[in-house]
């Protein structure tokens, strides 16, 4: 493993003592290759000191991710420059701006909100009403103690199994728009848990979301590219902003490009039992 002190290296910052140590694999060469970028990004993992040990951690386990403060954004946006959401809020904030919109009046569904970073930019964006909603509750233990005035509610659910209180619930927040940053396309969040999640958006309403490239291409199997299509096919979605972009790097420093994306939603998705594309 590379110390992240070792020169060379990226350097994560102090912050006053808070973040904690980690390292990155120094030969992640025997993970699982991938066709672009050389291996799994599903596979990527750190080790991190937790009371005097090194201990590695997948970089999809949010769960223990989220349960170690200051963890995800020395991970994430000190070592790995994650850029994804700085660039939603630049497309968001432009879209708005664009169409005469008072971004006071966006009542956001942050769908994968994690412990909150999106909802940092989208308070910059000027958005009034943020409602975060993610599979964990150690995401929601995560926002409310590293974010804790962002958020105006916050619930743990499963889009895909939605209780009808659970359903009423979000309802009745009266969304007109959603974001999901750097949340699709490995199984967190299926194709049918952001088709529900669309649906909550009023029509009119804004759809930001950025995923990786792969699963917009003709070879995905995900089921994303195929929903994307039909959406704008069906006259669902009007894309109005669309941008590929440097996610952030890899463990071995290459970059790992998305897609973000900017509609505005002109009606409800039909949402099927197996992944909400048929």
């Amino acid at each position: 493993m590379a110390d992240t002190s070792s020169p060379g290296s990226p350097q994560a910052p102090a912050a006053g003592g808070t973040r904690p140590d980690v390292r990155l694999p120094e030969n992640p060469g025997g993970l699982d290759q991938d066709t672009e970028c050389g291996l799994d990004q599903d596979t990527e993992y750190c080790s991190v000191r937790l009371d005097g040990a090194w201990r590695d951690i997948r970089f999809h386990d949010y769960d223990r991710i989220f349960a170690v403060p200051g963890l995800y954004e020395t991970l994430f946006h000190d070592l790995l420059d994650c850029r994804s959401p700085d660039v939603v809020g630049k497309l968001l904030k432009e879209e708005v701006q664009a169409s005469g919109t008072d971004p006071a009046s966006l009542r956001v569904l942050d769908l994968g909100a994690g412990n909150g970073l999106i909802a940092e930019q989208l308070r910059t964006v000027g958005a009034g009403y943020l409602v975060g909603v993610d599979l964990l509750d150690e995401a929601r233990r995560a926002a409310l103690r590293d974010r804790p005035e962002l958020y105006d509610d916050y619930h743990v659910c499963d889009l895909t199994r939605l209780t009808a209180e659970q359903e009423r619930t979000l309802t009745g927040h009266r969304f007109n728009a959603l974001t999901c940053v750097a949340a699709l396309g490995f199984g967190d969040i299926p194709v049918r848990a952001f088709a529900t999640a669309v649906n909550l958006v009023a029509d009119g309403g804004r759809i930001a979301f950025t995923i990786r490239d792969r699963f917009l291409s003709e070879s995905d199997e995900s089921g994303f590219a195929r929903f994307v299509r039909r959406c704008e096919r069906e006259g669902l979605f009007e894309v109005r902003a669309r941008e590929r972009y440097r996610h952030r790097l890899d463990v071995r420093g290459e970059p790992l490009h998305y897609l973000a994306v900017v509609a505005t939603k002109h009606g409800d998705v039909p949402v099927a039992p197996s992944d909400g594309t048929d």
